[in-house]
């Protein structure tokens, strides 16, 4: 099967790529590397994926790489993804979040794509939410631009399956965590911490540390984006791990874990003054991914955890 992945130099993206190779696709990269990374790719590249470095607003330039490519599926993962730099500048985030998803429908559309997975946000979009896990029915209420632009991309694609009949499906995303990631986004407290800690240095809790999050392994959410493909679900569907976690509950996890954390003092946050327009609470009901894509979280945050911390260790040797 062809397949472009946009925003496949990323975190998530490149998981995926690698997770198509093995399954023998064949494999087109788009992004321009302005956040994702080429090592990403390193392996894929050598295992024949193609990366084209294109910008994903540029519309003109991703329908002739469609035409060239005639892909039969695409998995829309470009983004601007950091919260706060959305508040900052709103206009770019809509501009790549909105314009940039426009331009790979209409260009999935004009090819004849048979299935279009949208990355969307699940945290980003209820806001304080009064239904925890939450639904997909619940009222949409972002507390930044980001869960605003990602809310409006979603609406794209659902106009596009009335209007032109592309079957489209929207992923909301809990806080993807894993191996690759950069200290982006609220998710990206997972690398933070990690960091730190190996390096024997003390994290910084904002606000209390009670503010709670649905930690989701990356590879969780690749196997979510390979079953979207094979089925004719619609709309949003959660994909998170269905359990909140806070960020002292996460640290007190890494502690556990960790090479002799606990036992050389390591890990003792230090708290800072709590920032503006945090949700307080946060939690994915994915009872409809359960039941209509057969998918379930499969990584406890325990064992991601792990698997960070003993790559660190192995950089750390190499290094």
């Amino acid at each position: 099967m062809d397949c472009v992945v946009t925003g496949g130099a990323g975190f998530i993206g490149s998981h995926l790529v690698d997770e198509l190779l093995a399954r023998g696709d064949r494999v087109y990269v788009v992004d321009d590397l302005s956040t994702g990374k080429r090592s990403n790719l390193q392996d894929a590249i050598a295992n024949g994926a193609a990366l084209y470095e294109l910008d994903v607003c540029d519309a003109e330039r991703l329908k002739r790489l469609f035409e060239t490519i005639s892909p039969e599926v695409v998995f829309h993962m470009a983004a601007q993804i950091d919260v706060r730099r959305s508040v900052e500048r709103p206009a770019r985030d809509a501009g790549v979040n909105v314009l940039g998803t426009i331009a790979a429908l209409e260009a999935a559309r004009a090819v004849g794509v048979r299935r279009f997975v949208n990355t969307s946000t699940g945290g980003g979009l209820y806001g304080d939410a009064s239904v925890l896990p939450t639904p997909e029915d619940h009222p949409i209420r972002p507390l930044a631009p980001y869960g605003q632009s990602k809310y409006a991309a979603e609406g794209y694609c659902e106009l596009y399956a009335r209007l032109h009949g592309l079957a489209t499906i929207s992923l909301r995303y809990g806080n993807v965590y894993g191996p690759r990631q950069d200290a982006v986004g609220e998710a990206g407290v997972v690398a933070i911490f990690c960091g730190l800690l190996m390096e024997g240095r003390r994290p910084t809790v904002f606000g209390s540390g009670h503010q709670t999050r649905d930690w989701v392994n990356v590879s969780d959410v690749v196997h979510a984006n390979l079953l979207a493909t094979d089925c004719d679900v619609d709309g949003a569907v959660n994909i998170g791990h269905g359990r909140e976690t806070s960020v002292i509950g996460l640290i007190d996890v890494l502690r556990e874990i960790g090479p002799g954390f606990a036992s050389k003092g390591l890990g003792e946050p230090c708290f800072a003054a709590e920032r503006s327009g945090e949700v307080a609470r946060s939690c994915l009901d994915v009872t409809r991914a359960r039941a209509e894509l057969a998918w379930e979280p499969r990584v406890s945050l325990r064992d991601g955890l792990g698997a960070i911390l003993a790559g660190l260790q192995m950089a750390d040797v190499r290094g």
